[in-house]
């Protein structure tokens, strides 16, 4: 009786790897598109960045004398003097010898204590709709506190401003 053959074993002494395919044209070109949409967006958030920080100047508070309260219009810059007579959490009423008026004092108002009733102050700022938006409060102390500019109106806000 002939010997069965050996089954043929694979010589397995070095991995088999097949060389890599050369890359389509297809996908290179999608690459390329996300590489190149991506740089846009980069270079697109700087420019944005660089702007946005541009128009965002600081506030910087002018010397001014104090006006009367009851001299005040709207849509104008002034200083005013007084004293707290009521508070409504961050706005106070300042009064003087003429009139009174809303002082409101933003973001800042809401996390500290700016004045308390009876305090004499000075507050300079922009009266828009009867009431004004504090830029400065100067306490009786001395102590200058610069507050958060108010967000910015929409359209007929500008107008109204710029249209003098």
């Amino acid at each position: 009786m002939p010997k069965p053959n050996p089954p043929e074993i694979e010589h397995m002494d070095a991995p088999h790897i097949d060389a890599p395919k050369p890359a389509s044209r297809a996908s290179l070109h999608f690459a390329s598109r996300i590489i190149m949409t991506v740089a846009l967006l980069s270079v697109g958030a700087g420019v944005g960045g660089v702007a946005v920080n541009a128009m965002h100047q600081p506030v910087v508070a002018a010397p001014m004398n104090p006006v009367a309260i009851n001299t005040l219009t709207d849509w104008s810059t002034a200083t005013i003097k007084g004293k707290v007579v009521e508070i409504y959490g961050n706005k106070y009423v300042v009064e003087d010898e003429t009139a009174r008026t809303l002082v409101e004092t933003g973001r800042t108002g809401d996390n500290q204590k700016l004045a308390s009733m009876n305090d004499e102050v000075t507050v300079q700022g922009r009266l828009e709709h009867g009431f004004m938006h504090a830029q400065f409060i100067v306490g009786a102390d001395g102590k200058t506190i610069a507050l958060e500019p108010p967000p910015h109106g929409g359209p007929r806000d500008w107008l109204q401003l710029h249209a003098k």
